[in-house]
């Protein structure tokens, strides 16, 4: 194809260059001809400025460079959806999968609309941001937004759907978002409390949990056979039906089992007819049981009691004609915050036991210590006030000892004999 020009057309306050190009258009190859903005006009003259030509000039210099092939060029809704989408559902775990399309369908489909994956530039992606964040979205989930984003853009320069840099790069989120909501461990009493209150087989698959530190699918997804020598060998995760792999090499870690998990699925072993092999915890048809199942039907009912008359909240709510008072929680019930705050209170247990965060690393088989002593290990306001009763002590100590003898500002304290020649 010759090289072309452009031509730069004034219109109303703006100078466009138009050209020809082609593009995908609805799966279709067509020739058409896009505008270009330039920049505003600033000048009386119809003759556009020397800077409006220079980037004119720039522009069609990389359009006659046909660096992206014509059936490359498509908008971005068409790539995320035809390309990066269908590629995260296949390389990526289906709950990934799930929550990037998520993101794309409540977020980013409806700002990208009429934007071409080329010509997308910083300003557009912070402008989307922008707009996103007005919506009172918390701060990780706008920065798991532009995660989407800067891998979309990345795995569009891998297929040549994108050239120059990833236009995320520079952007950010708004820093006076609301700030995350803080995640949940389970206390070694509340585990305790929660375990006692449970029927089985859920009491036995919360246990493995909380004193295994197993994921949510990893725990659906056990089967006898990964039970042996006292550990317990993860060798799947089962996520809405679908059975995946561990989450990572490390994942794959034996986790030995305490003496008081031991017992629990020993006894859950006999009341299962003593099998050697198959789920651990299974439905009456024989498959793995639904832990998501498990919470709506057992756990919440056994948690979410009344004060008053020790029902469940869902019988209040199926028969409010049956109760002369109104539903109240029991506060003395610990709270249902998900199978992770067990996992989570796993970590967080360990290291107030004073257990290194490297073997905790490897007990809950992270990839990396940061995110155990990020995510994981919470601590306690017992433990802060603990740790400062310690600085307070070892500061009295010191002090009894004659080695602090002065305050911030050099003055000698009381109590303390200063020799003349120091105040001279």
């Amino acid at each position: 194809m010759n090289e072309q020009k452009g031509m730069i057309d004034r219109h109303r306050k703006r100078w466009l260059l138009r050209y020809w190009e082609d593009r995908m258009v609805g799966g279709t190859l067509k020739r058409v001809r896009p505008s270009k903005f330039l920049g505003w006009v600033t000048t009386r003259g119809k003759r556009p400025p020397d800077d409006i030509r220079k980037a004119a000039e720039q522009h069609m210099a990389t359009v006659n460079q046909n660096i992206i092939p014509a059936e490359q060029i498509v908008t971005l809704p068409a790539f995320a959806e035809q390309v990066y989408l269908p590629h995260v559902e296949q390389h990526q775990r289906p709950s990934t999968a799930k929550a990037y399309r998520d993101i794309w369908e409540r977020h980013l489909k409806a700002p990208c609309q009429e934007i071409w994956l080329k010509d997308t530039k910083c300003f557009h992606v912070q402008s989307w941001l922008n707009e996103i964040g007005k919506g009172g979205l918390s701060r990780n989930t706008l920065k798991h937004i532009k995660s989407l984003l800067s891998g979309m853009f990345k795995h569009a320069k891998q297929q040549n759907y994108y050239d120059g840099i990833n236009p995320v790069q520079d952007t950010k989120v708004n820093p006076a978002s609301t700030e995350p909501q803080e995640t949940v461990a389970y206390s070694l009493n509340e585990v305790q409390k929660i375990l006692s209150l449970l029927p089985e087989p859920a009491a036995t698959a919360f246990a493995v949990a909380a004193f295994a530190g197993l994921r949510h699918g990893e725990v659906q997804g056990l089967v006898w056979e990964n039970y042996r020598n006292g550990e317990i060998f993860v060798s799947r995760s089962i996520w809405n039906g679908r059975i995946t792999p561990p989450k990572t090499r490390k994942g794959r870690a034996p986790v030995p089992v305490i003496r008081q998990l031991a017992e629990r699925l020993e006894m859950h072993r006999l009341r299962s007819g003593d099998p050697e092999t198959g789920p651990m915890f299974r439905n009456t048809a024989g498959k793995p049981l639904s832990l998501t199942s498990v919470v709506n039907r057992v756990i919440l009912p056994a948690l979410n009691r009344c004060e008053i008359c020790c029902k469940s909240e869902a019988e209040h709510k199926a028969h409010p004609v049956k109760f002369d008072h109104n539903y109240e929680r029991d506060r003395n019930f610990p709270e249902w915050h998900g199978w992770h705050a067990a996992r989570r209170g796993l970590g967080s247990n360990l290291y107030q036991l004073g257990v290194p965060d490297m073997v905790i690393q490897r007990i809950l088989r992270h990839a990396n210590v940061s995110t155990t002593t990020g995510y994981y290990i919470k601590t306690a306001a017992d433990d802060v006030r603990t740790a400062m009763t310690k600085l307070e002590s070892t500061l009295e100590a010191k002090s009894e000892g004659g080695l602090q003898t002065r305050d911030t500002t050099g003055t000698p304290k009381p109590g303390f004999a200063v020799e003349s020649s120091t105040l001279q």
